[in-house]
């Protein structure tokens, strides 16, 4: 049966069909006129900037069309990106601590029998990685005095949102100027007001996708982003517990073109800046080394390019600066504990807490402690986002620590909740090669504006999730986004049949295309 709402994807991929695609640079291959400096620099054909999903598919793309001059610059130790994760705890069985994950953990969105699946799901299934289903129906829900029944506004809110769903395929139809998500959820008559539980219930259903509130989220954008990925594959969402970690599909689809210690992947590489033109790209290493390619794929976050962490030469154009700005890079926290049992229900996964001061404080609480998760382990994780993420890492963990506790002494009143023997959470907003977590489309952002966004600029490049316009924000936009630049830049070196036009110490370079 098809789905109700497939006129409205349909009329949002038209929308993306209309638009042009990026520009493709002049084609002038490096000549004598260029800068000294790059006689001084390591030479190769495509420089690929980041290794994580983006970055590792550009490379593989690449390489499934016979391109292996290339090289991938990492400043981590690792493969991956903002898949990362680390060891904590311990087991049971005294065996070693857990492998948990601190950035990118779920597949969301899998695939339907003779529909498209989602590849992050396929390469999950291929590397065989431990994975469990989100159940989002299993959950209980709190407030201060301790557990309390509002399970009716999760109905509440899904009768709204159906409302907001039809009224933003309406806009995109018509198109109307896009508006904020908080003034369509009241235009379908959901209002939170001072409503804590109905705040915490909206957290529950938007905050903890998008990691911004609704009032600084698009409407149409909002509403066709999550349309395109859970009506295109599925509404199932895997948590990944591999205790290889996540990232172990992105290790094995690297080993199929490059080698143990192979001399084209650059880790623990700082790029401190970038020169670009229509005659190649030039990146400069905090070490002292540099790179000459003709061709650069920049996947560095969204975060750090608002952020200025590397120089670009000259200055990204205006029409680029703005665009990078305009776009919002949110942060995604999870707080890990451990303690010595599993003093919660140990048959429920999601606990949902209602502050009755401050909305998305520590609202959201997992357990891991289930089957198919890491049974028995007596972890538990919380999740904040956006301005309590920012709050909580500039503070200590003791101080941190101590907060998550006095809401879970408030959320089981009856029992005497010991001390955590393990505790950590990782500080994504202060990382200086990240600065957040992922991309999330904000109020008053066009599709003309993510063009821009996604353009290249002369021969530099950009991938990685912030750059999908179906699936922003999300893994697998990363991975479509580091395929297709891969391929369109393999395309272009392929298509390359120049002739030269000598008019006195001119020369004039062009592309038969």
């Amino acid at each position: 049966m098809r789905s109700p709402f497939e006129f409205f994807y349909a009329l949002f991929l038209l929308s993306l069909a209309l638009l042009p695609l990026p520009s493709l640079a002049s084609v002038i291959p490096p000549n004598s006129r260029a800068p000294d400096q790059r006689a001084q620099c390591r030479k190769t054909t495509v420089a690929i900037l980041g290794a994580g999903v983006a970055g590792i598919t550009a490379a593989q793309s690449l390489s499934n069309q016979s391109i292996h001059d290339f090289v991938i610059i990492d400043r981590n130790d690792y493969i991956g990106g903002r898949i990362a994760h680390t060891t904590f705890g311990s087991k049971p069985d005294g065996s070693g601590p857990y492998t948990i994950e601190v950035g990118a953990n779920w597949v969301e969105g899998l695939g339907s029998e003779g529909g498209p699946e989602n590849p992050i799901w396929t390469l999950v299934k291929k590397y065989n990685l431990s994975n469990a289903a989100s159940n989002y129906s299993s959950i209980l829900t709190y407030n201060e005095t301790g557990a309390v029944d509002f399970t009716k506004l999760f109905d509440e809110f899904e009768d709204a949102y159906a409302v907001t769903e039809k009224e933003a395929g309406r806009y995109l139809r018509e198109k109307l100027p896009d508006i904020s998500m908080r003034a369509g959820f009241s235009l379908s008559g959901w209002k939170t007001k001072k409503d804590m539980k109905k705040q915490a219930v909206e957290w529950w259903e938007w905050d903890w996708e998008t990691a911004h509130r609704p009032d600084e989220s698009a409407f149409v954008f909002g509403i066709s982003g999550y349309n395109s990925t859970f009506y295109r594959f599925s509404e199932e969402n895997m948590y990944v517990s591999d205790q290889r970690g996540f990232n172990a599909f992105v290790i094995g689809e690297a080993s199929t073109f490059l080698k143990p210690n192979d001399s084209r992947l650059l880790l623990n590489t700082v790029v401190e800046s970038i020169n670009y033109s229509n005659d190649g790209v030039v990146v400069h290493n905090e070490d002292g080394s540099c790179v000459s390619a003709e061709y650069a794929i920049c996947t560095f976050s969204l975060g750090v390019l608002q952020n200025d962490a590397v120089a670009f030469t000259p200055p990204l154009p205006t029409w680029k600066q703005t665009v990078i700005e305009s776009f919002h890079f949110g942060t995604y926290t999870k707080i890990f504990l451990q303690f010595n049992t599993t003093f919660w229900d140990p048959s429920t996964q999601f606990f949902l807490y209602a502050d009755p001061k401050k909305r998305g404080y520590y609202p959201v609480w997992q357990s891991l402690s289930l089957p198919g998760f890491l049974p028995d382990s007596n972890i538990i994780f919380t999740t904040v986002v956006g301005e309590e993420s920012h709050r909580i890492e500039n503070q200590s963990n003791e101080e941190t620590q101590a907060e998550v506790m006095e809401v879970l002494r408030r959320m089981f009143p009856e029992i005497n909740v010991p001390e955590p023997l393990a505790f950590m959470y990782p500080r994504w907003g202060l990382e200086p090669w990240s600065h957040g977590s992922y991309s999330n489309w904000a109020t008053g952002v066009t599709l003309e504006m993510h063009h821009s966004l996604r353009a290249n600029v002369d021969r530099l490049w950009f991938a990685g999730e912030a750059c999908s316009k179906e699936y922003f924000g999300y893994l697998h936009g990363a991975w479509f986004e580091g395929k297709d630049v891969g391929e369109r830049i393999a395309a272009l070196l392929a298509k390359e049949r120049v002739s030269v036009d000598r008019k006195g110490s001119q020369t004039t370079w062009r592309i038969d295309r």
